[in-house]
């Protein structure tokens, strides 16, 4: 079965690129897009996505918010923010909010690959340059999901290495 993602992103642009990155993948499929909240929250409810890859900045305005507003109408489906920010208070507030992935628009296209098959996976993904400052606030669980995702060695560290 394949990944369902749905894309939510005021820039016309970028939503097609993405869409013909995600199509290319052979375990993937674009279900629908949206450009913005609104829209987004009535479409999710009728499509049902594995995964909703969303901006945080649209129209000139913050979406933290709307990240619980989108979990409530897809309780199923995984959230996965891509975004120019890379504050690590943009990325505690992403999670908390209900989010289970954080990409910045500078990673690599097979970043963005790899979290979207890791947040449908029901696992966090946070990307590694805005992540290293926000493990260690991270409740006990998702800390845990980042450490089995880490490549390598970061895998093996404890909590308070």
């Amino acid at each position: 079965m394949k990944i369902r993602v749905f894309i939510v992103d005021d820039h016309a642009v970028l939503r097609s690129g993405l869409r013909l990155l995600i199509n290319g993948q052979p375990d993937m499929e674009v279900v629908g897009e949206a450009g913005e909240a609104a829209s987004a929250l009535e479409a999710v409810q009728d499509l049902s996505p594995h995964v909703i890859l969303m901006d945080l900045a649209m129209h000139g305005h913050m979406h933290i918010d709307t990240i619980g507003e989108l979990r409530k109408c897809c309780p199923s489906g995984y959230i996965l923010v891509l975004t120019m920010h890379t504050e690590s208070g943009y990325v505690r507030g992403s999670l908390d909010a209900g989010a289970s992935g954080y990409v910045v628009k500078s990673a690599a296209d097979t970043e963005l690959l790899t979290a979207i098959r890791t947040v449908a996976q029901g696992k966090i993904f946070v990307d590694w340059t805005v992540g290293k400052g926000v493990g260690q606030d991270l409740p006990d669980a998702p800390k845990k999901r980042l450490a089995d995702n880490a490549p390598g060695l970061l895998g093996q560290l404890s909590p308070r290495e």
